[in-house]
């Protein structure tokens, strides 16, 4: 499972003109859920990115979670996290879940992320989303269950 973490002042989804999520400070998380992940890789990603220590304290570090901070999470579901671009100029999505593996564990990992207190908002699985975003210093981290980087 891989995860694009952004640190947000507020983000917001559209699909078809019509917007159908929005928080304002937190994280916007794009979530790829590959074809090997399991439960096992929900349950560790949720617990790293609602506390990863991004946020800053009274003296500027970045020290506080987003359980600290009180922050939403807009969670997207973004196949092409699997994308493999190391050979030819067309990516292949050969290691991303298929829709049927891949909506559970989306499904879960938002039902643990939700275990934190934490408001959570979605996209649409499998739909033409528009995602847009106030990147907050800007703060990008990149996540891998497996711990591929």
């Amino acid at each position: 499972m891989r995860a694009v973490v952004q640190r947000v002042k507020e983000a917001w989804v559209q699909v078809e003109n019509r917007e159908v999520s929005r928080i304002e400070q937190g994280f916007l998380v794009l979530l790829g859920v590959g074809d090997e992940d399991t439960e096992k890789d929900v349950a560790y990603l949720a617990d790293k990115v609602v506390n990863l220590r991004v946020f800053e304290d009274e003296e500027g570090k970045m020290n506080k979670s987003l359980i600290d901070v009180g922050g939403e999470m807009l969670i997207v579901s973004q196949f092409t996290l699997y994308g493999d671009c190391r050979k030819g100029r067309r990516p292949s999505f050969s290691h991303a879940a298929t829709p049927d593996h891949a909506v559970p564990l989306y499904e879960a990992f938002c039902e643990k992320v939700k275990n934190y207190n934490i408001t959570v908002k979605q996209g649409i699985f499998q739909a033409h989303m528009e995602v847009g975003l106030i990147n907050d210093g800007p703060v990008t981290l990149l996540l891998d269950s497996k711990r591929v980087f």
